[in-house]
């Protein structure tokens, strides 16, 4: 970008600043202002940062800041705003963007401002500029905290933040070049530190215990300072070349005249250059070519050993999500004088300042002061100068603050936290997968601590190392992490550096614990499994709690006992109701719900003979819930209180499952029967370590190191001795080196045996003979082994390959399902095909009660038939409640005459699912009923109770709708039992229309209160996916569970609200099944319509008042004007004041018959559509609803009355 492209605001801003003459700076007189106005114009940039590009374009920093920050730094107000622009124009490109951007257009613009700022960078490597910021930090920290304003502190953290942001500038490899021992720009810029005094002044910083609350910039800045340094090499400069580098040195140039002199001698066993024209043509025996014939090779002789297939053909390209993840530390030996300076550092801070501020870190980051992810600068100070302790001269004193089982258990749990992110959140799976790398890096360079601890002269020392060992080893999180980080270990997003990290911490983590065990003889270990604890089902459940009917018999002797202690406690004035509470009002379960258990509890405290608490809890019931005297009026006899008992004993209340049992019916298990419970259980045991070995024999970790092995050349000596080591003890130790037995394992051995430079790889070639000899050995007596060759394998796989194919089968203490034999097949068979179409039976119970085998379970035979093709999937077995669709012509006949049968009496749909022989859900007898035409509608076939009508005028009829809701409550607790079941039991389908039929009433006042709560952008996105889903539920034929992801913050909340939680369970989506999912997921068993209706009900109020203007009217019913809809309210209210003064005995004794007496009858169903909602209340204004809407609300709530 030129600068004459400026925005000419800017460029006059840019020219008010001053002017250079020679080395001298003359600013103007609007200098501040002119800065003020910079600072201003970067606030207010675009997403493409474009002020800051044309401000780096015009070198404003080099040009004017930095003269204006050297020789005008008197001038405080000026120094303190130049300090600002400053920290403003070197912040980070990550900051400015966010993230790197992976659109091109804006990655270019990224891409300018990192070179801008590697040029401000360049131009800070001075001793004049950084003498400047030296000089002001140090009169500012002279200063003590009662002198220091806030203005003061304010300039020291921007000072810090200066120093941070020019440190953090990677550097330009392609524009550099530099070499090892050679000073680059970080060098200069680090020497220019050491030379104004900076150093002494973070030491400082580090070392005061006044100064703390700059410990994490001191530390963000010290890392910053030594990122491309190795701590080993480092703390052995200036102490001349030890003799391991050496051997090293002269290991690597061995190597390298090894393949000169192989590739020499190659060349001269060629031809001479001379070009022959009649090479010839040879034919290949037993190569076939691409057709059937032998391939014809037209090159010489000399040439065949590099023939491949693979010639001239194009390498397959890898798309980007699959390639490996790329290096993106590197380590590089700085000039001679900048390295001795940093290992001066280095010891100075470990003498004077680790512990300390450490410490304060430490603290910080438990007390939660740090920003986000600031604990990855602990966790690199902590790994870099425990390094450099242990290479320059032990002394664990001076790294006591991090050595402790404390520090062991932060680490894991941060490495832990980084690989749960990195699986859940993919789109910065790299991101997480560094952090995991520096918690990884912690990790070793604890144990390592420990391990040289072992060998140190001082007793304390190995004692402590012997206790912190003994705390480690002990816990089982520690011995697994290793498993866990191999089974996951992914190369799109953790790069190779951390693959050879973690293959040599486990390396010195199992010498470590072997050589532990060998020491102690026996070592007691903490060991925690998951039990499967057997749950009965619902049965089980009440014989347990006691919720088992009573006969009469019964009933009438445990009435005998309590007759008397009644009659005495009811004549007693003493008895107190304030002992028994029967309402929390804290509790969320709603007030009706309350008063439901009040009476279960009354009931249980007379069965257990407790009839004083009974009495006592009656009446306070009767207090909290006097409306409808459920528990009684005030002016109750003693005489009718004990009538009122006997009836609660001998009545069949409903009783609620309790919270665990309601958690748990969503996991989805093959055996419907019984519930497992996974509980943990700690134990301890005697640790084997052979038996911990052997969970490394698998083939996710092999696979991990044959990859590292595949770059053997590249690896340290000590790298490739890891690999061997492990590969050994699964191969000798385990007795399984057909685990190694892999194609692509033995591609590398023969890369091995082949390397010219095979004698620098001793180790790597005796144990690839070792691995060859023993294939070899196998195959002369199994000749399959070379189809094994083809496939990783497993600990069952390998016992099959050395003892015999078959041989897990007559074991004893196998797993695997005993094998069918074809007389069983056909028996199987010969009996799915004979049950298969019998309604109203469970097929594969038939035939496990038919089947000879007593071994058979059920999920083994469900698995067979799908393998047979006799079924599609494992979910046509599933027993979730009935799952009958058709209907017979003998089924409808029947359901023609229990129709007729029951259509008079009070509850027709209850008295028909009592008698049909097939039984059958709620809604699926409704539907048949409305298909055959016996019903019009849903509501002909609602409950009815028989209640005689009072004459009573309209104004006294508009009472408060309050009293009414026990008649409401009433109906629901007398519901049918068979009702309830059924619906507990519902499949699929049944379930998906319950989610449409039920709760529509509390959804609707939850939508209301959420609404006037702020939350309706979220339950618009809610309505909006629902409808999408419907919508690709119809395009695509097909179901599944779809999660519910919020992207944006106000969504995010809204998830995270109790009440908006309960909202979505009362919608049927369901919500995380285990701590593998992080989202609500709306079910694959809701339909297109169910979830459409759903998403109608979240409509807003102003939305619903259209609603019958727009749907069209039923036909057969008289159309919405308000004097109709007047006059059935009016009639609805007379009946409901009836049945109110009949349930307070107020009403006549004897009925007279009115004209309308029918009318009324007619209208009584509706009270409760009238009623069901606070906003129908609202009619009264002349707004009317479509008929159609009010019947479907009427069956919804119906349903969700019966659940109840």
């Amino acid at each position: 970008m030129d600068l004459y492209m400026m925005n000419c605001e800017l460029l006059a801003t840019c020219s008010a600043l001053g002017y250079l003459e020679g080395d001298t700076y003359h600013k103007e007189p609007d200098c501040l202002e002119s800065v003020k106005d910079l600072i201003r114009y970067l606030r207010h940039e675009d997403e493409t940062r474009d002020v800051r590009q044309q401000l780096g374009a015009a070198q404003i920093l080099q040009s004017d800041l930095l003269p204006i920050l050297t020789q005008h730094c008197q001038d405080k107000p000026l120094f303190d705003a130049v300090i600002r622009l400053m920290v403003n124009l070197t912040q980070p490109a990550l900051l400015c963007f966010g993230s790197v951007p992976k659109e091109p257009s804006l990655g270019h613009h990224f891409l300018q401002v990192l070179t801008y700022l590697q040029a401000y960078k360049e131009a800070f490597a001075s001793e004049k500029a950084f003498g400047v910021l030296s000089e002001t930090l140090y009169e500012l920290l002279q200063l003590g905290w009662e002198e220091r304003q806030e203005e003061d502190n304010l300039l020291i953290e921007r000072i810090l933040l200066l120093v941070r942001n020019i440190l953090h500038v990677p550097a330009d490899l392609d524009q550099e070049k530099k070499i090892d021992d050679d000073a680059s720009v970080h060098d200069q810029l680090l020497w220019a530190i050491h030379l104004s005094g900076l150093d002494d002044l973070l030491l400082f910083l580090a070392s005061s215990p006044a100064e703390q609350q700059w410990s994490l910039h001191v530390l963000e800045i010290i890392s910053l300072m030594f990122r491309d340094q190795n701590p080993e090499q480092l703390a052995g400069v200036g102490q001349g070349r030890l003799a391991q580098e050496r051997s090293t040195d002269v290991a690597e140039l061995e190597v390298l005249r090894q393949r000169e002199m192989a590739e020499k001698k190659t060349r001269a066993l060629q031809r001479s250059n001379r070009h022959s024209r009649f090479g010839g043509s040879y034919i290949v025996q037993g190569l076939k070519s691409i057709g059937e014939r032998d391939l014809v090779f037209h090159k010489g002789l000399h040439n065949l050993r590099n023939y491949s297939s693979d010639l001239g053909k194009q390498p397959r390209r890898v798309p980007k999500r699959r390639q490996a993840a790329r290096e993106l530390s590197t380590q590089r030996r700085s000039a001679l004088n900048v390295r001795l300076f940093l290992r001066d550092f280095c010891s100075e801070f470990l003498e004077n300042c680790y512990n300390r501020l450490m410490g304060s870190v430490k603290d910080h980051l438990l007390r939660e002061k740090a920003q986000q992810h600031d604990e990855t600068y602990y966790m690199w100070a902590l790994a870099f100068f425990m390094a450099f302790n242990r290479a320059a001269s032990f002394q664990p004193a001076l790294v006591s603050e991090t050595l402790s089982v404390r520090i062991f258990h932060f680490i894991e749990q941060n490495l832990t936290n980084y690989y749960e992110m990195m699986l859940t959140d993919r789109k910065e799976a790299a991101s997480w997968a560094r952090r995991m790398h520096l918690a990884l890096k912690a990790y070793q360079e604890l144990l390592a601590t420990v391990n040289e601890m072992d060998v140190s002269p001082d007793e304390a020392v190995r004692e402590s190392s012997r206790i912190i060992k003994n705390n480690i080893f002990y816990v089982m999180e520690y011995r697994e992490l290793f498993l866990t980080l191999f089974r996951k270990f992914d190369e799109r997003c953790q790069p190779h550096s951390f693959l050879r990290d973690l293959v040599e911490t486990t390396h010195l983590f199992l010498k470590m614990l072997e050589r532990f065990c060998r020491s102690r003889g026996s070592l007691v270990v903490q060991n925690k499994r998951k039990k499967r604890k057997k749950k009965k089902k619902v049965l089980d459940q009440a014989i347990a709690s006691g919720n088992v009917p009573h006969s009469p018999g019964e009933l009438e002797a445990v009435w005998s006992a309590l007759a008397e202690q009644l009659q005495c406690c009811a004549q007693d004035p003493e008895l107190s109701i304030d002992s028994m509470v029967p309402f929390d009002a804290a509790s969320e379960v709603p007030v009706e719900e309350q008063r439901a258990e009040a009476m279960v509890r009354i009931q249980d405290c007379l069965l257990a003979g407790q009839a004083p608490q009974a009495l006592t809890l009656l009446r306070s019931a009767r207090e909290v819930w006097p409306e409808g005297d459920v528990f009684g009026s005030q002016d109750i006899s003693p005489e009718e209180e004990i009538q009122l008992l006997k009836q609660i004993l001998s009545a069949p209340l409903p009783r609620q499952e309790g919270p665990e049992e309601q958690g748990a019916e969503e996991e989805e298990e093959e055996d419907e029967e019984e519930e497992e419970l996974q509980v943990v259980q700690v134990s301890e045991k005697e640790f084997n370590f052979l038996d911990y070995l052997k969970r490394f024999a698998c083939s996710t970790v092999v696979r991990a190191y044959a990859l590292l092995l595949r770059s053997y050349q590249r690896n340290s000596a000590h790298t490739n001795h890891c690999v061997v080591k492990m590969l050994h003890r699964l191969a000798h130790d385990l007795k399984m080196e057909a685990l190694l037995f892999q194609l692509s394992v033995f591609c590398i051995f023969n890369r091995l045996l082949s390397d010219p430079a095979a004698g620098a790889y001793k180790e790597l070639v005796t144990f690839a003979k070792y691995i060859l000899g023993k294939f070899f050995a196998l195959a002369a007596v199994n000749q399959k082994a070379f189809v094994e060759l083809l496939f990783w394998k497993n600990t069952a796989v390998v016992r099959e390959m050395t003892e015999g194919y078959g041989s897990l089968d007559g074991g004893s203490s196998s797993r695997r399902a005993p094998t069918w034999s074809p007389e069983e097949e056909a028996h199987l068979r010969e009996l799915y095909l004979a049950h298969k179409d019998v309604e109203g039976q469970d097929v594969v119970e038939v035939i496990l009660a038919h089947l000879n085998s007593a071994s058979r379970t059920r999920k083994q035979i469900i698995h067979h038939l799908v393998r047979l093709g006799l079924a599609d999937s494992v979910k046509d077995f599933q027993r979730k409640g009935t799952r009958i669709v058709l209907w017979t012509e003998d089924q409808e006949l029947e359901l023609q005459r229990l129709f007729e049968e029951f259509r008079d009496s009070d509850d027709v749909l209850g008295n028909i699912m009592k008698n049909i022989t097939a039984k059958r859900s709620q809604a699926r007898i409704v539907d048949k009923l409305l298909a055959l035409g016996l019903v019009a509608e849903r509501r002909e076939l609602y409950k009815k109770r028989r209640k005689k009508l009072a004459p009573s005028s309209l104004p006294n009829g508009e009472e408060s709708l309050k009293d009414f809701s026990q008649g409401d409550l009433e109906q629901e607790e007398h519901l049918p039992e068979e009702e309830s079941e059924e619906d507990e039991e519902k499949g699929e389908g049944s379930e998906a229309e319950q989610v449409q039929g039920s709760s529509f009433l509390s959804t609707e006042n939850l939508g209301q209160s959420l609404h006037q709560e702020g939350f309706s952008a979220p339950l618009l996105w809610l309505r909006n996916c629902l409808i999408r889903v419907a919508n690709d539920r119809e395009e695509d034929g097909c179901s599944q569970a779809v999660p519910l992801v919020p992207l944006t913050e106000e969504n995010e909340e809204a998830m995270e609200n109790k009440q908006f939680q309960q909202l979505l369970c009362k919608l049927g989506v369901r919500p995380p099944a285990s701590e593998q999912e992080t989202f609500w997921r709306i079910p694959a068993k809701l339909s297109p319509t169910q979830l459409r209706r759903v998403a109608a009900s979240l409509s807003q109020p102003e939305e619903k008042k259209l609603q019958p203007e727009l749907e069209p009217k039923v036909p057969g019913e008289p159309g919405p004007s308000e004097e109709h809809h007047k006059e059935h309210r009016a009639q609805a209210l007379k009946a409901l004041l009836s049945a109110r003064k009949k349930k307070a005995g107020l009403a006549s004794s004897e009925e007279e018959e009115t004209p309308d007496g029918k009318e009324q009858l007619k209208a009584a169903p509706k009270k409760r559509q009238l009623l069901d909602s606070d906003e129908e209340q609202e009619e009264d204004e002349g707004r009317n609803r479509a008929p159609g809407i009010q019947k479907k609300k009427r069956f919804q709530i119906e349903d969700e009355d019966e659940n109840d």
